[in-house]
């Protein structure tokens, strides 16, 4: 981090940042996929390194996840002039894509009808297992999975080898709340929730803060609730734990994003002199 970075950012990195936790790879994924998503979009070495290592990342961190993430087919890079730029894939831009709704959601979806798949013990799994790489189900046990909507004719011809039962009232007891929101998931999102009330009157009265800064922030709350977005399923609220603060959390990334609001990748090239 630079020297004269203000106090505000730099407390505002201390409370966000968890150095022993964050995979260089999945900040600049999420990086991406808050400010270069759109085809054309690209970033230039430079303001990805001035993003990136205020966070106490080093850029030789930042080349070997680069190189990663090429060798993974989600990034490409060029040069352009006397820099290199780099810039999300047709298949790094369709994987954002279909992430991009569960974690922008500003809100859960209303709670609908659910119906539940139930597979015979042994040869149904497979079938069950088909059924979960769709992202309206999620998994109960071995032989059960919850899914989205009524179920009716559709999911019985889809899964003919499963019983299929509607529930339009749900209960989910202690065992299978505890299941389905681990303890690692609930404090991840306490803690994240404490980090953005922590810090949210700063950013708020901040009256000088450039576009890298704005980046580098929003990467690190992006990326925060990225992590948890997409690890808990989208479920009533009589599913969820009495510890469980998804929705305050949720209300509390886009209260701050609002007050972020994202630099173009030529705002931020411009920003670093590229």
């Amino acid at each position: 981090m630079t020297h004269d970075a203000p106090d505000w950012f730099k407390d505002s990195i201390a409370q966000l940042n968890d150095p022993q936790n964050l995979r260089v790879w999945s900040i600049i994924v999420s990086l991406f996929g808050d400010l270069a998503q759109k085809p054309g979009d690209q970033i230039s070495g430079g303001a990805l390194t001035r993003i990136i290592t205020p966070m106490g990342i080093k850029p030789e961190a930042i080349r070997v996840a680069l190189h990663r993430l090429r060798k993974d087919g989600w990034i490409e890079s060029a040069r352009s002039g006397r820099v290199s730029v780099h810039y999300l894939t047709k298949f790094g831009r369709s994987q954002s894509a279909a992430v991009t709704p569960r974690i922008y959601a500003r809100s859960a979806p209303p709670t609908q009808a659910w119906h539940l798949l139930i597979a015979e013990d042994g040869s149904g799994q497979s079938a069950l297992e088909d059924a979960l790489l769709l992202p309206q189900y999620t998994s109960i046990n071995r032989t059960t999975a919850l899914g989205q909507g009524s179920g009716g004719s559709s999911a019985a011809r889809a899964f003919e080898d499963l019983l299929v039962v509607t529930a339009s009232d749900l209960k989910a007891p202690r065992w299978l709340q505890s299941r389905l929101f681990p303890g690692d998931l609930v404090q991840s999102c306490r803690n994240l929730e404490q980090a953005l009330t922590t810090i949210a009157p700063a950013l708020r009265s901040a009256t000088e803060i450039t576009p890298v800064q704005i980046a580098t922030l929003r990467t690190l709350i992006v990326h925060h609730w990225r992590r948890i977005a997409l690890r808990h399923p989208d479920l009533p609220e009589s599913f969820h734990p009495d510890d469980w603060l998804g929705e305050a959390c949720r209300a509390r990334v886009f209260q701050l994003l609002d007050t972020l609001p994202q630099p173009s990748p030529p705002a931020l090239d411009l920003a670093t002199g590229n």
